[in-house]
């Protein structure tokens, strides 16, 4: 294995991840998709362990998009009994993780929102780390929404249109509760976002890699924050102000 000299006061709080590639990996052993989903379930909980281990605060995985409503119905029938299945308290409670959701949950089935809300309420005090789940959950839906309940505000006489800001727009996002993410990696080789974090991400280090979902292991993870490690952050300074800065 690989070795990374990771610098611990420079783990990302807040990681989030595009899990791609589950489907591909099971066709290329001859097995359904579902079984592609299925140890896609088993890598989550070896990484959120190691998020948990480094330090990370926050790891936000995109688990079901709006548009994946437009898969076969066996597939989506099996993703939402794996959603139930896979939310048990040994990943929570063992490592203190905290659960979150967020996307329109108004579409999921009731038994799958319930077992959500439960998962919710029960690890709501657990503090090493918060995983959020991206469900039924689209950008373009999300900005949406806030833009919505902005609107309605306005119309009511609540805020002026020139009261609106950035941090109101953020602050009616449903990540409104967390910090936007430094890294952002995707695997299974694609290379775009697929809607995901859109207003979250603009400064985020974006990272591809080749690795189906269900190979990504702690090494690959190590891998993708030292590649964040090397890189200079720079929120539209120049390279130069960045180096007075960090050298002041």
């Amino acid at each position: 294995m690989e070795s990374f000299n990771l610098d611990k006061q420079r783990v990302p709080r807040h990681i989030a991840i595009i899990m791609d590639g589950n489907g591909r990996w099971a066709t290329q052993k001859g097995k359904d998709r579902s079984y592609g989903h299925q140890a896609g379930v088993d890598t989550v909980r070896r990484i959120t362990s190691e998020c948990v281990r480094l330090g990370v605060e926050y790891l936000t995985l995109y688990t079901f998009s709006t548009e994946n409503w437009n898969r076969p119905e066996t597939e989506v029938a099996a993703l939402m009994g794996l959603v139930l299945s896979s939310l048990e308290d040994e990943i929570f409670m063992k490592n203190n993780v905290r659960f979150r959701v967020i996307g329109d949950m108004s579409r999921l089935p009731e038994t799958v929102q319930q077992k959500l809300r439960e998962t919710e309420l029960h690890t709501e005090k657990n503090s090493a780390m918060t995983m959020v789940v991206a469900l039924s959950y689209s950008s373009r839906w999300e900005i949406t929404e806030a833009t919505k309940r902005i609107a309605t505000k306005v119309q009511s006489g609540e805020i002026a249109i020139n009261d609106i800001t950035e941090e109101m727009l953020s602050q009616n996002m449903e990540t409104f509760f967390m910090p936007d993410p430094e890294l952002l990696i995707r695997t299974g080789g694609e290379q775009r976002i697929s809607n995901y974090l859109l207003w979250q991400i603009a400064y985020s280090e974006l990272y591809f890699c080749d690795t189906f979902w269900p190979d990504f292991n702690e090494e690959d993870l190590h891998k993708a924050i030292a590649d964040y490690q090397g890189r200079q952050r720079r929120f539209g300074k120049t390279e130069a102000q960045v180096e007075n800065e960090c050298n002041s």
